[in-house]
This record gives structure tokens, C-alpha cells and sequence, in this order.
């Protein structure tokens, strides 16, 4: 109720609260939704990367808002694809903040993401070699493929050989990476782009 009425102040709608998935995703057809706020823990023995995937199968995004110092559970969320995390914790205007930036389609590059990940011995990251890495590093910085093209003096249609090796590499490490944003992530966990401002979640 708390965050319904953070939410609906700060001018957004709250178009469904619900207890579990399963009762998301039964009522998401007519209730679509950009993001769903998701407690790690729901209390009806679901797994978390069953949640999170069968959220994303509906449409919406997956912002995770929960105790932030169970790292292994944010990883996996994480893993599975949500676009961040933000502490039960933080300020209801960081939690609003973060709302908004999953909901423009952006990852929440904030300090509970990086704690996860580090704290996570068996994280592994991609072997990119150094080409690899640039590419990656400007396409995940904003630019489109043809001005890394420029920048790095080859043709349009060998980045996108690239990227394509360079998604393939992240496959294979179980850390998949299908859209730019998720490309993004890759190269701040992996240190080949900085964290992003981590006290906000702010992409800029």
C-alpha cells in the first residue's frame, strides 16, 4: 500500500497489486504493465529465476525492491533478467527513480547490482579480446553500429560480426545479452564500461 501511494503521488499508476507471478501473469493480458516491482521472497515457495523469466514473458520489465544483502538471490535475479535492484531501504524517491529508469527500458547500474556480482565467486566473465572489447565498449556506450564504424575504422557489417561474437561469448558463460541494454550491463559487470553514478541508478 506504502509504495501504491509512493507511486500514484509521483504520477504513475499502479494497474495491479498481487500476491504472486501467477496471479500477475493471469491478469497481465488485460492489465499490461511496463514494470513489475518484485519482492525476491513472495512466500509461496516459487523460484526467483522462474519469477522473474514468466514476468519478462508478459512484456514487463523486472525491477527487483527487497533486502538488498541477499546477494546470491539478487544475482540470480539478476541472471535472469531483471534490469535492477533497489533496497527495501533506500528513499521512496530513489525507489520512484528507479521505477522510471527500468521503465524507459534502461539497466539500474547502482551499488546493490555491483555488490551482487561481486560477492559472487562464480561469476565469470567474458573472454573478449581487445577488439572486442572496443567495439563493445562504444556500441554499449550509445553509439549506433555504423558510428563505431567510424570510430574504429572498420565496415558497418564487421561490427555487427562483433557483437554477434561477442553476445555468442556471453551465451556461453549463461549471461546473455539479446538487446543493447543488456549489453550494457555486460560491460559494466565485466569493468569495460565504469558503474553508472551508484548511489542513484542514473544511466547518465
Amino acid at each position: 500500500m506504502g509504495l501504491t501511494a509512493v507511486c500514484e503521488a509521483a504520477g504513475h499508476s499502479v494497474v495491479l497489486s498481487v500476491s504472486t507471478v501467477q496471479e500477475f501473469v493471469s491478469a497481465s493480458e488485460a492489465t499490461p504493465s511496463d514494470v513489475v516491482v518484485l519482492d525476491l521472497n513472495l512466500g509461496d515457495g516459487s523460484n526467483i529465476t522462474d519469477n522473474v523469466r514468466a514476468v519478462h514473458g508478459s512484456g514487463s520489465a523486472v525491477l527487483i525492491h527487497s533486502i538488498a544483502d541477499r546477494v546470491a538471490s539478487v544475482r540470480e535475479a539478476l541472471a535472469a533478467g531483471a534490469a535492477g535492484v533497489i533496497p527495501k531501504s533506500a528513499p521512496t524517491d530513489a525507489v520512484v527513480a528507479a521505477i522510471e529508469t527500468v521503465a524507459s527500458g534502461e539497466a539500474l547500474n547502482n551499488l546493490e547490482w555491483a555488490s551482487a556480482i561481486d560477492a559472487d565467486g562464480d561469476f565469470s566473465r567474458a573472454q573478449l579480446g581487445r577488439r572486442e572489447r572496443d567495439v563493445l565498449h562504444l556500441y554499449a556506450s550509445g553509439l549506433p553500429m555504423k558510428d563505431v564504424a567510424v570510430q574504429l575504422g572498420i565496415a558497418p557489417s564487421t561490427v555487427k560480426e562483433y557483437l554477434d561474437r561477442i553476445r555468442g561469448k556471453y551465451v556461453d558463460i549463461g549471461r546473455p545479452a539479446p538487446t543493447k541494454v543488456d549489453l550494457l550491463r555486460r560491460a559494466v559487470e565485466d569493468g569495460i564500461l565504469p558503474e553508472l553514478n551508484p548511489g542513484t541508478g542514473d544511466d547518465n
